[in-house]
């Protein structure tokens, strides 16, 4: 049983088939759909999950995405960039049969980032956050069933990218004037619109944030089956509950290789930290390999595609090196 190997989901450059093809190509046990922010408005990650929304549109304005009473031309730009790179990833698909990812943000950072009418955030307005939920668990449906008819033998994995859930839980989203904070939110309701939004899918859903301090135990409870993070920021603070994640079958994401430039080690030497957290937790050796998937410790948007092509190569022979040496 080899550990795998993924990306998390954005990529340099704006040509579609160039993406689907490096991703094919260097994931071929564990491919995704590629994000190409590059392009403009639209192609970023929160334009993009917009533009999967139902009966609920944005435009964007100086300040960010806002929402519009009707859809616009950045929402349709949104929505026709997707399916570019749904033809790219089905072109390069051919014949394939076995996991594939594909990613959207998330209800809560998307409230974070969404602007009311007036310019506040709709996190501050609990009736629009969970309009907001709703819209997106339609879209998310859709798109997945159309992801699966593209790709009739692929087993897909849903990612929800939640950078800003931390911030959330623990009131720290700025408001738009960046005086004051939005406060809290209730954990149980974000926990509460998790779950729903979770049960959309019936494959494994993952949840990114290559933000500190992610609430493994609170993902967990709302049944996400892996947790994708920034392996650098862990701290031992968080040791008891990768513990418990990892005991209770939830698989981890662990990003160990930087996003943007940097020197690469050797491929065991980026997952070593993985190793003395499992020795640290004393966790059996032979279970790393099932419970681990490396990837990049963030999207590789801001990499240059030299760099995101030999990061791509490095996790899968560092996911190599965790399965055959996990001790």
């Amino acid at each position: 049983m080899s550990a795998g190997a993924t990306g998390v989901g954005s990529l340099p450059g704006g040509d579609a088939r160039e993406a689907a093809k490096t991703v094919t190509g260097s994931f071929e046990e564990f491919p995704y759909l590629a994000e190409l922010p590059a392009r403009g408005p639209g192609a970023d990650m929160i334009g993009r999950s917009l533009g999967l929304l139902v009966d609920m549109y944005a435009h964007v304005e100086p300040s960010g995405w806002r929402i519009s009473d009707r859809p616009g031309r950045d929402s349709k730009r949104a929505r026709s960039w997707l399916g570019e790179d749904l033809d790219a990833l089905e072109e390069f698909t051919q014949g394939y049969t076995g996991k594939l990812k594909v990613q959207a943000v998330g209800p809560w950072t998307l409230a974070a980032a969404l602007e009311l009418h007036g310019g506040e955030a709709m996190l501050q307005d609990p009736g629009a956050c969970r309009d907001l939920a709703g819209s997106l668990a339609e879209g998310l449906r859709a798109h997945l069933a159309d992801v699966r008819k593209r790709i009739p033998g692929a087993d897909v994995v849903l990612q929800l990218d939640e950078p800003s859930l931390t911030a959330v839980l623990l009131g720290r989203v700025r408001s738009a004037s960046g005086y004051r904070t939005y406060r809290a939110v209730d954990r149980q309701v974000v926990e509460g619109a998790l779950r729903d939004l979770f049960a959309v899918h019936d494959g494994e859903v993952v949840v990114h944030s290559c933000a500190p301090e992610v609430p493994f135990g609170l993902l967990r409870r709302a049944g996400a089956t892996g947790v994708s993070f920034d392996f650098s920021l862990l701290t031992e603070r968080e040791d008891d509950a990768i513990g418990e994640a990892v005991e209770g079958g939830t698989k981890l994401f662990a990003g160990v290789v930087p996003g943007t430039d940097a020197p690469l080690s050797d491929p065991g030497g980026s997952v070593m930290g993985v190793r003395k957290l499992w020795r640290r937790l004393g966790l059996a050796p032979g279970t790393l390999a099932e419970s681990v998937v490396v990837t990049p410790s963030c999207g590789l948007a801001g990499a240059s595609p030299a760099y995101a092509r030999a990061v791509q190569a490095h996790c899968v022979r560092a996911a190599r090196s965790l399965a055959d040496n996990p001790e």
